[in-house]
């Protein structure tokens, strides 16, 4: 799951909020394309999304408590031994200024319904049950959106997660079940054009896609078509699609081998991968 989800994220960040027709021409899968107004961010790097997520599936993997001020510490942790780009500027100039997780508490406004609470929850999903999977993804979402939204949104991807990891259903009623297990409709109705900012649209987007079937990458390149926030679509999606028996696991080598290996890359990412299950 951590791998595909980074493949996710590095692919969609080269398409993130940029023009149409560039996504249009490119959007192929024949590589990872350099963002053209983010000349700094090394094709096949990933973002804050994985950087993040990858913080909360070493903290499960730990066995520590799963506390407020624990995920905090974990997100100081992850970003300062690997300082990257891709965050928003002010939660980036922010992490570079605290360095313990109560300090991070004593300062976050967590008041944003963004989609930074949603684009880490997989690693809850894996849970044994929905009332595990919602109790963790709260205590991670409300470190930094403790909004109805940003909360709901978390909890839908971390469900989306669930539901392929278990079986509980076709991938194509996933939305529906999401449905269900959180009492708003919202999450069954398709999404349509360009993704914005905040967690729900990201959230419904991945899950269109994700609905659609297939395999990772027909999953990866509709997410990559709505234009707009499509890193983080392709990161819920993908982490989802990945532990479904019904979608196929085709990502292309050049992805797969592209995507970056340093201490942090791609085996570190399969390691912790292998421990969370």
């Amino acid at each position: 799951m951590l791998v595909e989800l980074a493949i996710g994220d590095a692919y969609g960040a080269g398409f993130e909020y940029a023009d149409a027709a560039l996504v249009t021409r490119h959007n192929t899968l024949a590589g990872y394309v350099r963002h053209p107004r983010h000349p700094g961010i090394r094709p096949g790097s990933y973002t804050d999304d994985t950087q993040l997520t990858l913080a909360l599936a070493e903290l499960r993997v730990s066995g520590a408590a799963w506390t407020p001020e624990s995920v905090a510490s974990a997100f100081v942790d992850a970003f300062h031994r690997d300082p990257r780009e891709g965050y928003a500027r002010g939660f980036q100039a922010f992490l570079e200024t605290v360095h313990t997780g109560a300090e991070f508490l004593a300062r976050i406004r967590p008041d944003s319904d963004k989609s930074g609470a949603a684009m880490r929850a997989s690693p809850a999903g894996l849970l044994p049950t929905v009332a595990d999977v919602l109790h963790h993804t709260d205590v991670q979402a409300k470190v930094t959106h403790d909004t109805p939204d940003g909360v709901a949104a978390a909890r839908a991807a971390a469900l989306a997660v669930h539901y392929c990891h278990h079986g509980l259903g076709p991938v194509a009623e996933v939305g529906t079940w999401i449905a269900d297990r959180l009492g708003s409709g919202v999450w069954a109705r398709p999404w349509q054009g360009k993704v914005g900012s905040k967690g729900v649209m990201s959230v419904r987007a991945a899950l269109t896609a994700l609905s659609r079937g297939g395999s990772l990458s027909s999953i990866l390149r509709a997410c990559v078509a709505f234009t707009g926030d499509v890193d983080t679509v392709a990161t819920v999606a993908l982490a989802a699609a990945s532990r479904s028996a019904e979608i196929a696991a085709d990502l292309p080598a050049v992805l797969v081998d592209g995507l970056e290996n340093g201490p942090y890359g791609r085996d570190h990412l399969a390691r912790v991968d292998a421990q969370l299950r």
